[in-house]
């Protein structure tokens, strides 16, 4: 069987469009897990550990907006990126994504071909950070004590990231 691209959890409480998302994934080729909301989202999370997470905004329980934020708080989830899927189309909203820290905002009714490119594009960047966090990890062991090795962090400005604009 081939690797899969990635691991993507879906997280919406609209069965439909959950399963939607899902399926237009998993036909690319992605390793799909799937939440019912927010909650269910930070539940799963640690066990999935997936390279992104597309997130709804208006959920029960806990909405994408706190989600978003406490995946971003975490250290253990911090990197996970997100790409928030909603009806929620103002400025303003667009705005509070960026503020929190999303990678991409894709409003609803999104063109299922526009969120595959963006996931895989994610999924991918997201490949290539682990990849160079286990270079430099690597390099730094064998290197004297004294020294260190420079940081490998990869930063975005609002305009490089997808589908925000």
């Amino acid at each position: 069987m081939a690797q899969a691209l990635g691991r993507v959890l879906v997280v919406d409480d609209d069965e439909v469009i959950r399963q939607l998302i899902a399926v237009n994934l998993t036909l690319e080729g992605f390793d799909v897990a799937t939440a019912v909301d927010g909650q269910d989202c930070l539940d799963k999370v640690a066990a999935i550990d997936p390279d992104v997470i597309t997130l709804d905004v208006m959920m029960p329980r806990l909405d994408g907006w706190v989600t978003a934020g406490q995946l971003r708080r975490n250290p253990q989830t911090s990197r996970i990126r997100v790409v928030l899927i909603t009806a929620r189309a103002q400025e303003d909203d667009k705005n509070r994504g960026r503020e929190i820290g999303v990678d991409a905002y894709l409003t609803k009714p999104f063109d299922p071909g526009e969120m595959i490119r963006v996931v895989r594009e994610l999924a991918g960047a997201a490949a290539s950070e682990a990849r160079e966090a286990g270079d430099a990890a690597q390099a730094q062991a064998g290197a004297p004590a004294e020294t260190s090795g420079p940081d490998n962090e990869i930063g975005y400005s609002p305009g490089d990231q997808p589908g925000l604009s």
